[in-house]
């Protein structure tokens, strides 16, 4: 079925913005992209500026329970992962599809389209195998359509509980499937659909043996799937694996054949230049989470440098401190100017590609620009809030990158179909109550 939809200002890329575009739709994809057009009888107008479907390339979905709750007597990364897995240990397939829905219905209020959910919460609280071993991800994948998104399953591989080889422990028997091999048979049972894709995940080197690295990433590859890992999130982590290693954990991965355009490197806070100079080469995606990296006191990652080396940006909500994923991007130069001094590190057009282009790569969905073939994934920012109020006679694309928020998304599409109206998910009408239930259920099962 055919549809046009009418931007009064869309981005297509590059520094500026552009007027009255017409988009027309068959099928879920853009066929037409016209230019100075006039609005013709039956398109749908976007009030605003439309951009590409905005991408999170790193969720943690069952995190959102804890937001807020970690801000007092949690001093560190360690102990507020203790509060984390407290909530880990809670979940079952009905209690993470309540919380599922509604987090996601949340992404889609803030202009999201599609996610990439990192996860790894995979049996039963003991450790054992559900009687569908995959109900757990499937789970988060049913409530990702309900709530209007495109997702990718970054089914995650954990096999033990640190650097050193120790056994896992506690609620990480949820998360482990004992080895590579199992871990892939299970895997490789998820099929893929319209608006569902799986993809592999190497938690961390603290979670996954070196003589497992090279094995997850050739099966990743012979089965198409995007391939992602947390690198470098922590300074304990680099010491770790050069005391275990003597390499730092990127250089762990480039040895194993990991890096490579196909895979994401998450966090990449604190990295060395030779470490930089292996993601440029490779051309690996990296994704940034800095409200996470703020709210846990991680460090700012060299984006600038990882831009010049030749990686790739993407942007994460991760564990949800917040999800306002317009905040995620300006944040990559904001915070970096702070620990610098000086301005100038990622340049608006690379950020707003950051939020689309990158994140539509890392995930490997066909989508991510306003243009002929692509996925017709759009987020429209209202431009009459009182943060945006005089973007339409400035310039346009920096005001609403740097001062826009989520709360100023107004509609979203996704596959040509309208998921958010005037603000409202039109699937989960009452997000906050559904979030409040959800959390409810959750904290006082604690």
């Amino acid at each position: 079925m055919t549809s046009s939809f009418f931007a009064e200002c869309a981005w297509l890329g590059g520094d500026t913005v552009t007027a009255n575009v017409l988009i027309t739709v068959d099928a879920g994809r853009i066929t037409s992209v016209s230019a100075g057009a006039d609005c013709p009888a039956g398109a749908r107008r976007l009030a605003g500026l439309a951009m590409p479907g905005v991408a999170n390339a790193h969720s943690h979905v069952f995190h959102r329970a804890i937001r807020g709750r970690g801000q007092q007597g949690v001093d560190s990364f360690w102990s507020w992962r203790d509060l984390m897995y407290s909530v880990a240990g809670t979940l079952n397939p009905d209690s993470l599809y309540e919380l599922a829905l509604a987090t996601y219905a949340e992404m889609s209020l803030a202009g999201v389209t599609s996610v990439g959910e990192f996860f790894y919460v995979h049996h039963d609280p003991d450790g054992r195998p559900y009687a569908n071993p995959n109900i757990m991800g499937e789970t988060v994948a049913r409530a990702a359509e309900d709530a209007g998104l495109r997702i990718t399953l970054l089914d995650t591989l954990y096999l033990q509980g640190g650097v050193d080889g120790r056994e896992v422990a506690g609620v990480q028997k949820r998360f482990s499937d004992g080895s590579w091999e199992q871990w892939a048979a299970r895997v490789g049972q998820l099929k893929d659909t319209a608006t569902f894709r799986s993809g592999a995940a190497i938690h961390s080197v603290r979670a996954v043996p070196r003589p497992a690295l090279a094995p997850v990433a050739d099966f990743a590859r012979a089965n198409g799937m995007p391939l992602h890992a947390h690198v470098s999130e922590q300074p304990a982590e680099n010491q770790e694996s050069l005391d275990v290693y003597g390499l730092t954990p990127t250089k762990l991965l480039h040895e194993a054949g990991v890096l490579g355009a196909d895979m994401t490197a998450v966090h990449a806070t604190h990295l060395t230049e030779a470490d930089i100079a292996a993601y440029g080469s490779t051309g690996t995606n990296i994704c940034m989470c800095c409200t996470t990296e703020r709210d846990l006191a991680d460090g700012v990652g060299p984006a600038g440098a990882l831009l010049a080396a030749g990686a790739g940006l993407c942007v994460g909500s991760d564990a949800h401190m917040m999800i306002d994923l317009l905040e995620e991007g300006r944040a990559i130069e904001l915070d970096h100017r702070l620990v610098t001094g000086r301005r100038g590190h990622v340049g608006v057009a690379q950020i707003a590609e950051s939020l689309t282009s990158g994140g539509a790569r890392s995930l490997g969905w066909d989508a991510g620009s306003i243009a002929p073939g692509k996925l017709a994934d759009f987020t429209v920012i209202d431009l009459l809030s009182p943060r945006t109020a005089g973007a339409a006679t400035g310039e346009m694309l920096p005001h609403v990158i740097f001062a826009a928020t989520g709360a100023d998304v107004r509609t979203v599409v996704r596959g040509g179909v309208v998921v958010v109206d005037e603000g409202r998910n039109l699937r989960v009408p009452n997000t906050g109550q559904a979030l409040d239930a959800a959390i409810g259920k959750i904290m006082a099962s604690l």
